[in-house]
């Protein structure tokens, strides 16, 4: 197209942008992946004291807590330690874990039911 049918050159072509500048970029939207994926894990069962996941035994946390996968990167977890915890007045068992592949540390959350009555 010609300046007279209302096209210039420099809007024909398409700028390139400065590599730093994409790399910040895409360094910018992983981090806030991240920080998404961390927020939604914390929302889940387990994920904070205010939502633990029900167990009838603590014989059944490091099983419960070494099968679910990591948040970020989906990999392994290894539980790192155990303990027992006060949140709200109710007694908590928190399973202290951190991802094998990717090394984020995480806390699961759990409560020891009673179980049911046959």
């Amino acid at each position: 197209m010609s300046k007279k049918e209302g096209m210039s050159k420099k809007e024909g072509m398409s700028k390139k942008g400065r590599p730093r500048t994409e790399r910040r970029v895409r360094e910018r939207a992983a981090r806030q992946l991240v920080r998404d994926r961390q927020k939604l894990a914390s929302l889940e069962r387990g994920g904070s004291p205010d939502h633990p996941i029900d167990v009838t035994s603590t014989a059944v946390i490091p099983v419960r807590a070494r099968g679910t996968p990591c948040p970020l990167c989906d990999g392994s977890l290894r539980l790192d330690e155990e303990t027992a915890e006060m949140h709200a007045g109710k007694r908590l068992r928190a399973a202290h874990l951190t991802c094998v592949s990717c090394g984020v540390a995480r806390r699961l959350w759990f409560e020891v039911s009673s179980p049911l009555a046959n």
